[in-house]
């Protein structure tokens, strides 16, 4: 007589959270600014919580917090602005160069190879537009959507500076928060929920402190070594490729394409680049097979394949945010089913 209840407060759970995760999915395009704020108040709370004391308290310890964010991230973009200045400056030098390789090399080549004349392929397109202009014209009642994508950036700004606004407030009233999140918990769960939970801060913050440590290993490294093969723009290829070591692949990937820019603005020549490659292949090596293994290891407990699942899951939910909160979310999602599985078995 007890299972008919028990199973029917399971089924409510089970829908409650269902409909909780569909209005999750259907808030997605407004919720990235509150998981960005949430990840970094998650991140730098013990931070708050060690500069909290007789003589200072929570609020001017969330904004002196707020301060170094701040003063990091221009810090940062000083660093950063002189390399896009001169590989925007290299590639709008490059662009005619490049033209005129694909009209004198490739072109003939494609011709010759392929049996593919793109110049009479092009004049045949040109023909065609000048004969179906009248139905081409209609395209421009498509002209106002464009207006979506000034709304799409102002949106973005806007999220933008909200970030910082919605961080202060949670990172001073952390411990509310969680009181209050842990309040809406029912009795039966309560105890079980939180020991999941508690399990689930445990992964994370194996997680981060690896991770952290990965990333400022990676950055010193690939940023040394990158000053002795002799690129002036060592120190901001260096620390990009470094912070974007936490998705696999992506630091080693945007390091080449960066380091290949800044290596051709500077020498001038594909064999100068070579030290450069050997770098990020060094790099790649180093990070794939020393360093986090060593510093991260095992502790999150997800496979490579379920890391990039995870990044472009969540990347496909959140955007950008997403893939910054996918592998510790994806972390937390197999604590949660592990403990799934040990009840039911």
């Amino acid at each position: 007589m007890q299972s008919e209840p028990f199973s029917t407060r399971w089924l409510l759970y089970l829908a409650i959270g269902g409909a909780g995760a569909y209005l999750i999915y259907l808030l997605s395009p407004i919720l990235s600014p509150f998981l960005l704020a949430a990840a970094i108040a998650y991140l730098f709370d013990p931070l708050v919580c060690r500069l909290q004391s007789p003589k200072l308290n929570r609020t001017a310890g969330t904004l002196i917090v707020l301060l170094g964010l701040v003063l990091a991230f221009v810090i940062l973009a000083l660093i950063l602005a002189p390399l896009v200045q001169a590989e925007t400056r290299l590639l709008m030098q490059q662009i005619p160069k490049l033209v005129e390789w694909g009209s004198q090399t490739l072109l003939p080549w494609l011709s010759v190879t392929f049996d593919i004349d793109l110049m009479r392929d092009q004049e045949q397109v040109i023909a065609w537009l000048k004969e179906n202009i009248s139905e081409l014209s209609q395209l421009t009642g498509y002209l106002p959507k464009l207006t979506n994508s000034g709304l799409a950036l102002l949106g973005f700004i806007a999220n933008l500076l909200l970030v910082p606004v919605v961080l202060f407030y949670l990172l001073r009233d952390w411990n509310q928060v969680k009181a209050h999140l842990a309040a809406w918990i029912p009795t039966p769960l309560k105890p079980k929920t939180l020991a999941i939970a508690r399990e689930i801060d445990g992964v994370l913050s194996e997680f981060v402190r690896g991770q952290s440590l990965v990333i400022l290993a990676m950055c010193v490294f690939y940023t040394a070594a990158l000053w002795l093969v002799g690129l002036d723009y060592a120190l901001a290829v260096g620390l990009i490729s470094g912070i974007l070591v936490f998705v696999p692949y992506l630091g080693v990937v945007v390091g080449v394409l960066l380091g290949s820019l800044a290596g051709l603005a500077q020498f001038g020549t594909l064999a100068d680049l070579l030290p450069i490659w050997g770098v990020f292949a060094v790099g790649q090596l180093l990070e794939g097979m020393a360093v986090t293994p060593w510093l991260v290891g095992e502790r999150v407990g997800l496979h490579p394949v379920a890391v990039i699942f995870a990044l472009m899951a969540f990347g496909q939910l959140f955007g950008f945010v997403g893939i910054l909160v996918a592998i510790p979310a994806a972390a937390a999602s197999l604590v949660a089913l592990r403990h799934l599985k040990a009840q039911l078995d």
